[in-house]
Order: C-alpha cells, then structure tokens, then sequence
C-alpha cells in the first residue's frame, strides 16, 4: 500500500488491521490521553498481541524510555510491551552518531528519563547554566518553566556572543497534545519555536542555530520504524495532521485521521492540513478517516 493524495473516506479499525501487514500508532490523542486509555485502544492492543501481529507505537514524547512508558502504559489498562514503544528519544543515538556528538556536554530540558536518553546516545549532561555543546529540548515537564527557560536563552547567548558553536535537538517537534477531552496543553516544539524567536530577535543579522526536530513529521521516525518492521504495508493512525498525518504522507504510507484528537475534521467530515510557513502550504488528507478505536 501508498499514500493516496486524497481520502477514502470514512474506515472502521478491523478494515485497517486486515489490510495492512502492520499499525503504526501514535500515543496521545489517539490510544491516550493524560487521563487513561482511550475508547477502543485497550481491545486493539490486546487483540493485536493475541493474533501476533506486528505494531509499533511511534511517539513523540522524549520524556520516557520505553520501559518507563510501558510501566505508564499499563496502568492505563493497555498491555503494551516496551519493544513495540519508538519514541522520539529513541532517535537520540542515530543523531548524536552521525553529528559527531558522542562526549559533548548536553544540557536536558526534561525529566530524568530524557536526560537518560542523552546519556544512552553519548552525551555528558550538564547543568543548564553551564557551558555546553548540545541544548536537547525533550520535554516542557521536569523543571521550573520559565526560570530554566530563561536560563537556557542566556548561556545560549553568551555561547554566541563567544562565537562558540552550538547544537540545538528537539526530539518532540509537537506543538501541543490533547491532555483530556477538551483540554490541550503546551508541548516540546513549542519551546524550540520560543527559542528561536527569541534569538532571532536578539540577533537579526547573524546567522543562527535552529533547532534539529527528529520526531513526526520528519523522516527520521518513519525510517527508524520500518527498518524494525521490515515493511512499508504499514498505515499511520493519529490524531495530528501536522505530525502523523503529514509525516507518513510524505514518507509514501497511508494514513487514518482519528477524531477527538488535535486535528478536527473539515466540513467535508474528512482532516485537511493546508501546511504553514516553514513547510509551504501544500494539502494534504488523511487516505482514511477513523471515527475511533471501536
């Protein structure tokens, strides 16, 4: 199966597990949310366990290692192993290999598991008003918000009015994340564009560094997914046109939009997303959309 360009309209989720050879599924907004699990994702899970059919859940959060994200998991109620977890965090050691960033000194926004991330890639964390190669935005929980925030805008500044140079990672590229029904809260990618503001309005005239996302949209995720699969009969269900949607789109998979997520269905009760600046403003739709897990 590809990508089609446009939608086949509505889908129920037993379509979807006999006509592709794996899921590939988002965490928040689409199996739960801060809350618990959502209607359906226990029953899909245990079923997709029982019949032995290959899955993954591909997320965004940085926050956890898979181990600590399946304990979470199953309280939750949802019997999910920590091999089937890729997580962005994840994605850490492939980047810190191929940028020549194993041994930097990193400082973690984050709770301890994305600072463990850092460490399982190779770097040496530090305090963030240290000295530091590498700034890893992981997570917007784990700290004082804005006190460490400030603090990372000045050592990146001092770093730059020094001329050293600077690598910048966001692991989570998510702008926000549905906590509960009705309710959304700030995510990681929202700190990086904060960040980046800030320094361009410091120094417009100079060239500046900009944050490496890993997550969904980018490729990195999709890659790492099918190289653990072995193939791309895989369909990407999520709540996020921007992030799951547009992500397995680009990289050639089908896709399912569920409702009750981030993204809201158009008038035509089919997801749209028309892009934003960074990323052009081509449309892109769901191949299916997915009224829920059930």
């Amino acid at each position: 199966m590809t990508a089609s360009s446009g939608s086949s309209g509505s889908v129920g989720i037993d379509a979807l597990v006999d006509r592709y050879e794996t899921l590939l599924l988002d965490a928040y907004g689409t199996l739960v949310d801060t809350t618990g699990a959502l209607p359906g994702a226990a029953a899909l899970v245990a079923r997709m366990e029982r019949i032995g059919k290959p899955y993954l859940v591909l997320t965004n959060d940085a926050s956890k290692l898979p181990e600590t994200a399946a304990a979470r998991y199953r309280e939750f109620g949802l019997p999910l192993p920590a091999e089937r977890i890729l997580s962005s965090g994840l994605l850490l050691d492939a980047h810190f290999s191929a940028h020549g960033l194993v041994g930097a000194r990193c400082a973690v926004l984050g709770p301890p598991d994305a600072e463990r991330h850092v460490q399982r890639a190779g770097g040496e964390v530090v305090p963030i008003t240290a000295s530091f190669d590498v700034l890893v935005l992981a997570d917007e929980k784990g700290f004082d918000f804005l006190p460490v925030m400030d603090a990372a805008l000045s050592s990146l500044c001092a770093a730059i009015d020094a001329g050293r140079p600077l690598h910048l990672v966001a692991p989570n590229p998510d702008l926000l994340y549905p906590a509960s029904a009705g309710r959304f809260g700030f995510a990681a990618g929202a700190m990086a564009l904060m960040i980046e503001a800030a320094l361009a309005a410091r120094y417009p005239h100079r060239p500046l560094p900009s944050f490496v996302r890993l997550g969904k949209p980018h490729a990195a995720m999709f890659d790492a997914a099918v190289a653990r699969l072995g193939t791309r009969s895989a369909v990407m269900i999520g709540d996020q046109l921007e992030t799951d949607i547009r992500g397995a789109a680009d990289y050639g998979l089908d896709t399912a939009l569920v409702c009750g997520g981030v993204s809201l269905p158009g008038e035509d009760g089919v997801g749209e997303a028309t892009g934003s600046a960074t990323r052009g403003r081509r449309t892109v739709r769901p191949t299916y959309l997915l009224r829920s897990l059930l």
